[in-house]
């Protein structure tokens, strides 16, 4: 089976999220200052083949925690999108 898994990492809310202050302030000098709490991650697409969707979920989470996503700074959260 073919899936598409769509990954989002975004860092800890608890965390300072330089970039995001970096937009935020971006907007507000474009008279946006209503959009706030601006948090900037990124956004992951990446074809699976596997046997089933749990074959497919534990290759994506493990190249989520060991390549993707810096565990200790960014939280990653997926989904899998059967194609075949």
């Amino acid at each position: 089976m073919i899936f598409i898994a769509h990954i989002d990492i975004m860092p800890h809310d608890a965390l300072l999220d330089p970039q995001g202050k970096a937009v935020e302030g971006g907007l507000a000098k474009l008279n946006l200052a209503n959009l706030t709490q601006v948090r900037v991650g990124k956004h992951i697409r990446v074809q699976v083949e596997a046997d089933n969707q749990e074959a497919a979920s534990a290759a994506v989470d493990t190249a989520c925690k060991q390549l993707l996503a810096n565990t200790i700074m960014e939280r990653f959260q997926y989904t899998l999108e059967p194609i075949s």
